[in-house]
């Protein structure tokens, strides 16, 4: 019975001991190349806000392989050309040189950032969550039949005309997938009147006759035509995108330059156009495009 009794305090006093008192295992306990491939299969915000966690954590969300899996395969081509054209780095034959300075997470930061070319003209930034690019034209950028006397500094107006043609062009190593383009435009003019903002559409006129029509062409062999007639905006200052149509990017392209041509027409003669502002052009990856 005695010993019976010691047994039973024995184990009773293993279970109070000190080895009651550590706490089970958690994710703070794992290796840190294990937290790394972890946190490799989640979305950039959920990186960051893991890193929080513990200082394991923080260290394994600097891991290249960590970021470097939310990079776009063609990264070292777009590295190149853009952050050359930002002047941070001098071009050279060997793309190596062009990231060697800088950790996966640095690059990664650095491509979400817009980076202006073609005498800044042209903007270039990677979507967050996805890694797709997106670019923006200005108006400055394209070819605009008979406005030349009528630009003013934000966008293009075209007042009174009885055709109208804009051209552009872009050539960019754009990484895997399905891009759309769209031209954003509005009708009317918008202002400021103590301090609400306003949209003037005395001028508009014309664009509800026949619809203007949008092409696309790529170097490879791909095209889209749209027609669309043009509407004035639903609340003032909001500018409506009107998509022209897409295009594919295969895994063997993404390595050389792909070639847009894009346009916008209305040649009708019979009766004249006016009121519409000119912003941009946009190149979207088609599942941010479906949300504009």
């Amino acid at each position: 019975m005695g010993a019976g009794f010691s047994r039973q305090y024995s184990s009773k006093v293993e279970k109070i001991g000190p080895a009651a008192s550590k706490p089970p295992p958690g994710l703070a306990d794992l290796p840190e190349s294990c937290v790394a491939l972890i946190l490799s299969f989640l979305d950039p915000c959920d990186v960051c806000g893991l890193a929080v966690l513990s200082q394991r954590f923080r260290q394994a969300s600097l891991a290249d392989t960590v970021w470097e899996s939310k990079l776009p395969p063609n990264y070292k081509i777009l590295v190149k050309k853009l952050f050359a054209a930002d002047g941070q780095h001098q071009t050279s034959g060997d793309q190596s040189t062009e990231t060697s300075n800088f950790t996966k997470k640095e690059i990664y930061a650095r491509l979400c950032l817009a980076h202006r070319f073609a005498g800044d003209t042209m903007e270039v930034w990677m979507k967050k969550n996805g890694g797709g690019i997106c670019v923006a034209i200005s108006w400055k950028g394209l070819k605009i039949t008979g406005i030349s006397d009528r630009r003013f500094k934000t966008v293009a107006y075209l007042q009174q005309i009885w055709w109208v043609e804009v051209e552009g062009k872009l050539e960019l190593e754009f990484p895997a997938g399905t891009y759309g383009l769209f031209f954003r435009m509005q009708l009317g003019r918008t202002s400021k009147r103590l301090g609400r903002r306003v949209c003037n559409l005395d001028g508009v006129h014309g664009w509800n006759v026949k619809p203007v029509r949008f092409q696309l062409s790529t170097s490879n062999g791909q095209q889209a035509t749209a027609h669309h007639y043009l509407k004035e905006p639903a609340a003032p200052g909001e500018w409506t995108h009107y998509h022209v149509g897409d295009f594919v990017v295969d895994h063997a392209d993404a390595c050389t330059p792909t070639k847009l041509n894009f346009s916008m027409t209305q040649i009708d003669c019979t009766h004249t156009k006016g009121g519409l502002c000119l912003d941009s052009v946009f190149v979207y990856p088609r599942k941010l495009g479906e949300r504009i």
